[in-house]
């Protein structure tokens, strides 16, 4: 493989890592919620497209399967995408999974961690590279109050790949998505900005030359303390009285929802990103 990360030319044909095969595990963050693409199946591009779209490059036998559903939990996870990516003989997989967990009451860091230990034996052992996903920073957003937990969980996530030599994909050091347009208006998902800047991470972490240009966000003018607390009302309104309720339901957003891309495929992106480039 190159040691190189160097950006490439979109039409340049290069030949930079041994995957033919990719499959992507997890919840809304790897389906890709919060990055329409009309011309995407399910309706969403999101990261893990763009990072396949990156690998596909230069790699006519390259294949991409996407078996992430939105608001499962890592049990679920588990339960429902392992073994059906197993059956599909990958060569490299990424799971993200816990962070639904985490932000539920009694959501334990440790025996999340127990879980995907196992999971990631099971993903590795027929010596396909494995991506794991630590969890955000997540100081300066509504999910602050579970900072402490996504720290544990992390430590135990690095432990977890040093095990398996799996890569790990850092998201807790990536400072950029600090910034709120990095973020849904949901504020729980990432915008098609935060979909990028981690698409370019995960490359790099995977030593990747790929065609990613760095974006950043456009200057926001500033708020008045009422404009800001009226965003916040909206918000909650909008958004988090729902998710309240689904959970007093014991109802997902993924509830009658299935994989967007179940079996491997080229996978192509659009020309044109409709992001601001920096």
């Amino acid at each position: 493989m190159s040691e190189s990360n160097s950006l490439v030319t979109p039409g340049e044909t290069v030949q930079t890592h041994p995957w033919s095969r990719y499959v992507a595990l997890g919840d809304s963050f790897t389906e890709g919620i919060g990055d329409p693409e009309p011309g995407s199946p399910g309706g969403f591009r999101g990261w893990a497209d763009r990072v396949a779209e990156e690998l596909g490059r230069g790699h006519a036998d390259f294949a991409y399967a996407n078996l992430a559903i939105r608001g499962r939990l890592l049990q679920q996870i588990v339960d429902e995408q392992v073994g059906p990516c197993l059956e599909l003989k990958p060569d490299l997989v990424s799971i993200s999974a816990g962070g639904n967990d985490l932000i539920r009451p009694g959501g334990d860091p440790d025996l999340l961690a127990n879980k995907l230990d196992a999971a990631v034996q099971e993903l590795s052992s027929g010596g396909a590279t494995v991506v794991l996903f630590n969890g955000p920073d997540t100081a300066s957003s509504v999910l602050g109050r579970i900072r402490g937990k996504v720290a544990i969980y992390n430590e135990n996530l690095r432990t977890v790949a040093a095990r398996h030599d799996a890569v790990v994909a850092d998201m807790w050091s990536l400072r950029q998505l600090a910034d709120p347009q990095m973020w849904d208006v949901d504020r729980l998902h990432f915008s098609p900005l935060g979909h990028h800047t981690i698409a370019t991470m995960v490359l790099e972490a995977l030593n990747v030359p790929h065609t990613l240009e760095p974006m950043a966000p456009k200057p926001l003018p500033p708020r008045t303390w009422r404009e800001a607390r009226s965003s916040d009302f909206v918000w909650a309104r909008e958004y988090f009285v729902p998710w309240v309720i689904r959970r007093l339901r014991h109802q997902s957003s993924g509830d009658g929802i299935t994989p967007k891309r179940p079996t491997p495929g080229p996978v192509f992106g659009p020309d044109v990103t409709g992001l601001p480039r920096g």
